[in-house]
């Protein structure tokens, strides 16, 4: 701490700016706020360079896949069976809490289709799965309309049923 009976050391560490610091001071100022200005122009117009090429390459990355899309068909399942199945989910309104009726909506249609299709492995497609979550958690539909294909290997997958 200072001494209070000293004045003079109060001066010393309350050092003032001299001239040529007071002089320099607004020119350092003016020079950075206009690098400040610049800045943002150049960051710009390196920006839209830098996504230029960056389209450039994904149209690239795309025409190889559409290229070996075209060559090599979609897989197409090998059919063994193909049932359509109108199933009843109204007992899920009455069973289930509202805050769980629809993940026990696709786990019965999950297990329907098991069960009628002899099948352990059953997948549910995205529009089924949408068809059933579309109208949220609480509201699942009442019946579902589907179309059950089994592979070779007994593996079954449910997509919706045709014109529905």
């Amino acid at each position: 701490m200072s001494n209070p009976e000293n004045p003079e050391s109060k001066e010393e560490t309350e050092a003032e700016p001299t001239e040529e610091e007071t002089e320099e001071a607004p020119v350092e100022q003016a020079e950075a706020v206009a690098e400040e200005v610049e800045q943002p122009e150049t960051e710009e117009t390196e920006t839209a360079e830098a996504e230029e090429p960056e389209t450039e390459e994904a149209e690239t990355a795309e025409a190889p896949a559409a290229a070996a899309a075209e060559e090599a068909p979609e897989e197409e399942i090998e059919v063994v069976e193909e049932k359509v199945y109108t199933i009843p989910l109204r007992h899920v309104w009455v069973v289930t809490p509202r805050g769980k009726r629809a993940p026990r909506a696709v786990r019965d249609v999950r297990n329907y289709v098991a069960r009628h299709m002899k099948s352990d492995e059953v997948a549910v497609s995205n529009e089924v799965n949408s068809a059933i979550w579309g109208r949220s958690i609480n509201k699942p539909p009442r019946k579902i309309t589907v179309r059950a294909v089994k592979d070779k290997e007994g593996k079954v997958i449910i997509y919706p049923a045709k014109g529905t």
